[in-house]
């Protein structure tokens, strides 16, 4: 039976229409990742970005315009935070003895204390043989104070026919004699009671209950943290002459230094300067903390000032700035640049005044590959 001309020319269509519908060999499309949104943050192939306006604003990115202006030489100082002799002292056994706990107990780091309250005790301690020494001097001691109670009773009685100053020289023996049993007693069962120099908080503690220590030697650091101080060397005197202060960089504020005063003489080839700060930012620090004191010269420089975090790292780990050059495009711009006070820096070369920086989100952008 033949099939209808038409059904026949119906069925070559579908065969001929199902075989367009597969892909040729190598045109599979199966496995392949989705193309890249073309619309995100990229980097193009000459180094600039490509960031979208909705992007820049998720990433929070800001930029400055920049100016050019004169401006101070700033030099950088290592600095040291120390505490206020007059808000802090320390704590130092006069004797070598045994460490005893005080009436509140041992003080714990950062506990609150009050000038002249008991922090410890001292229990003076000796050798077997200055013990026995001492125990066999205050036994001697003892037996002549019998022996001059009684000469005193004696002579008291008979005080009609004995001189009065007989009786005045016993008696004076015996006082001597008391005298030297309370002194011989307590250096055997003394102790020395440790006391906090001055109020504040307790910054360093080297002891425990039953400790042996030795004379001198330091116990307990205590500070107010609220007046620390900075000290920083300066290794070339001529070049901080006239200096009346400076910034230190916490966090990223900038916070001013006030110059109390200077040495007159060279430690480790340095000369000392001593900084403090009106407000209690110097709290957030640690006594012997490390720190970097930017002082100003009298030197000038050209350039554009420009917040230190705007200032990246390139490939070839060379300084530089985005700059934005249209709505949605940076161009990374290798720079040279002075620092300032810690916080901002002076471009010496690399921009232009007028030029927009990126001085925030920076080190996001810089991540877009």
């Amino acid at each position: 039976m033949n099939a209808h001309p038409s059904l026949v020319g119906s069925l070559l269509c579908l065969l001929l229409l199902s075989g367009n519908a597969q892909a040729g060999e190598g045109h599979s499309h199966g496995d392949e990742a989705p193309a890249a949104n073309s619309n995100g943050p990229q980097r193009l192939a000459d180094g600039s970005l490509f960031v979208p306006k909705a992007a820049q604003h998720q990433l929070g990115v800001r930029t400055l315009p920049l100016r050019a202006a004169e401006l101070a030489q700033t030099l950088s100082l290592n600095g040291t935070v120390i505490m206020d002799p007059g808000a802090g002292g320390k704590v130092q056994a006069l004797l070598g003895g045994r460490i005893e706990t005080g009436p509140q107990g041992l003080p714990s780091l950062g506990q609150r204390v009050k000038q002249g309250e008991v922090l410890a005790f001292v229990v003076a301690g000796s050798g077997a043989l200055e013990r026995a020494s001492q125990s066999a001097q205050l036994a001697g001691l003892r037996a002549d104070k019998a022996l001059a109670e009684k000469r005193l009773a004696r002579l008291r009685e008979l005080s009609d026919t004995v001189p009065r100053k007989d009786i005045e020289t016993a008696a004076s023996t015996l006082s001597s004699l008391n005298a030297q049993i309370a002194a011989l007693g307590s250096g055997l069962q003394g102790r020395e009671a440790l006391r906090a120099p001055v109020s504040g908080v307790i910054a360093s503690s080297t002891v425990v209950a039953g400790q042996v220590v030795e004379p001198r030697e330091l116990l307990f650091e205590i500070l107010d943290p609220t007046r620390l101080r900075v000290e920083a060397l300066a290794y070339d005197p001529a070049q901080v002459a006239g200096v009346t202060g400076g910034y230190l960089a916490i966090a990223e504020r900038q916070v001013p230094l006030k110059l109390v005063g200077s040495a007159h003489s060279l430690r480790e080839q340095a000369l000392p300067l001593l900084f403090n700060a009106e407000d209690a930012a110097l709290s957030q620090l640690a006594l012997g903390q490390k720190v970097q004191v930017f002082v100003q010269s009298a030197r000038r420089i050209q350039g554009l000032a420009l917040p230190a975090a705007a200032v990246m790292r390139n490939s070839a780990n060379q300084p530089m700035v985005w700059v934005k050059t249209a709505p949605e495009r940076f161009e990374p711009r290798p720079i040279t640049f002075e620092v300032l006070d810690g916080v901002q820096v002076a471009v010496t070369s690399g921009l232009q005044p007028g030029e927009r920086a990126v001085v925030q989100a920076a080190n996001l952008i810089n991540q877009i590959r």
